[in-house]
């Protein structure tokens, strides 16, 4: 029996027994591992996913030429697109209020943009 949770907690945290394949970043051979889907058919999600953009759902799925109602069926519950391309990256937001210490003081390190920049690592 511990055995037997111990594989499933391995399998939960590294994500490999529940990985969904995402069909906005998918690779060639990422998409040849699905069932029913070879080579051709893999280049053919790549182009129309090049040609139309990210998937917004896995439903546009059936648009792709060769992927009918049965072989989507059975690709469905191994298909993804959340976390994809579809989203427009979310800016992070910066208070522009300066911060104050437990006195009302306004608090600041001195540096500037430049000496910021001149302390990140380079490529």
């Amino acid at each position: 029996m511990r055995v037997l949770l111990a594989a499933w907690l391995f399998a939960l945290s590294t994500g490999w027994a529940l990985a969904a394949v995402n069909l906005n970043t998918a690779t060639k051979d990422e998409l040849i591992a699905l069932p029913g889907i070879g080579p051709a058919k893999a280049q053919a999600i790549i182009d129309h996913r090049t040609a139309h953009g990210p998937f917004k759902s896995v439903e546009e799925l059936k648009d792709v030429k060769g992927i009918g109602a049965k072989r989507f069926e059975k690709l469905k519950p191994e298909l993804t697109v959340a976390g994809s391309a579809a989203k427009a990256p979310v800016a992070a937001k910066v208070d522009p209020a300066p911060a104050r210490s437990g006195k009302g003081e306004i608090v600041t390190t001195g540096a500037t943009k430049r000496d910021a920049a001149a302390t990140r690592p380079k490529p």
